[in-house]
């Protein structure tokens, strides 16, 4: 973990959407860079019930409480003296928790998410037991840094594609296979994003930034399957299978086994690649057709593994909304018991008015 040295609230603005609120602004101190957060108050309420939950008891120093900033705000009043006195009960409290004795609170997964701490990393720069933990602005950087390298294999490509054409085919043989390995370790850290994105979700990211960022996962995987079939596709073009401009084959085969393959010779079954179990009718598509053996299978795995993180999305979605849907039958039983009391209440008073009623007729 980046070890923090200091935390200041420095500043804070104004923002209007979705409507006015308050952000401070966490200026964080490391080793080695610092970097800034902004955060408002209802997020710190979140920090602190969550840090109270997973740790089994509160932080060291309390919040600075709600109820002074909760007046109302009239359109001539000065806040300013609240928001100033707010800032550094906000910044007091994420000190308390740095010096705190106990590392607990400071170490806990919320606390580094919060001040966006990239978390999952060990000392030596490699990832504890395979895995890494993201936070939201970690995530980001790795996405960026994915988008990158993208655009070196995009690079690799067009160098084959050149060398080629000059008749260099050992260069060109050599920038697709690094055009090809840089692809298999971007798929491995593209299920990597997709499963911190998942985490992410669990741990309570907004559903609309959660999409947001689901789109842009599948915006790389798209462009993993472009890739993939670039760097796979056998090029029988004007190049001669990869020979490069201007050389032809000078040694080809014979014409009894360019027949026996196309066909004659006794061989009349026509030309084709068998997909699946050999009774079914192999479908060849647009997307296959241009691609040898090795580049099905990978295509395939691509579209498995696709399929496996749209499943863990949706499997995601159907838990919260699971949880939703708890959340308001619970609601729904509280509120039949408040409209049986109601009910209750009614029939009593309307007793006593029936009573009274008839007192009052007595009387008259």
């Amino acid at each position: 973990m980046t070890a923090i040295q200091a935390v200041y609230i420095r500043g804070h603005e104004e923002r209007t959407d979705p409507k006015p609120h308050t952000v401070y602004r966490i200026e964080i101190q490391a080793h080695v860079r610092s970097w800034q957060m902004w955060r408002r108050y209802s997020e710190f309420l979140e920090l602190h019930t969550e840090l109270a939950k997973s740790t089994g008891s509160p932080p060291p120093a309390p919040l600075p409480p709600k109820r002074a900033f909760s007046i109302l705000r009239g359109p001539f009043r000065d806040d300013s003296g609240i928001v100033e006195e707010r800032r550094a009960g906000l910044e007091t409290y994420l000190r308390a928790i740095l010096s705190a004795k106990e590392d607990k609170w400071r170490e806990s997964f919320a606390f580094r998410d919060f001040l966006g701490v990239p978390v999952g990393r060990q000392a030596g720069g490699g990832e504890a037991s395979g895995t890494k933990q993201f936070s939201s602005s970690s995530w980001l950087d790795e996405h960026i840094e994915l988008q990158s390298r993208i655009r070196d294999i995009r690079a690799d490509i067009n160098r084959r594609d050149s060398l080629s054409d000059r008749g260099d085919v050992s260069g060109s043989h050599t920038a697709n296979v690094q055009g090809k390995k840089k692809l298999a370790e971007i798929l491995s850290r593209v299920r990597t994003l997709t499963q911190g994105l998942q985490e992410l979700g669990m741990a309570g990211m907004a559903e609309g930034e959660l999409q947001r960022r689901t789109d842009m996962v599948a915006r790389l995987q798209d462009d993993c399957e472009k890739l993939g079939r670039m760097v796979t596709v056998a090029r029988h073009t004007s190049r001669g299978l990869g020979l490069g401009a201007g050389v032809t084959n000078t040694n080809p085969a014979p014409e009894s086994d360019r027949a026996a393959l196309l066909g004659g010779g006794g061989f009349n079954r026509p030309v084709t690649r068998v997909f699946g179990a050999a009774s079914q009718k192999p479908q060849e598509t647009e997307v296959t057709r241009p691609l040898d053996d090795h580049g099905v299978f990978q295509l395939q795995k691509v579209q498995m593994e696709q399929q496996d993180g749209q499943l863990a999305q949706l499997t995601t979605i159907l838990q919260r909304q699971r949880h939703l849907g708890e959340a308001i039958g619970s609601e729904l039983a509280q509120q039949i018991e408040l409209l049986d009391d109601l009910s209750n209440d009614v029939d009593r008073v309307g007793g006593k008015l029936t009573s009274a009623k008839k007192q009052l007729n007595r009387l008259g």
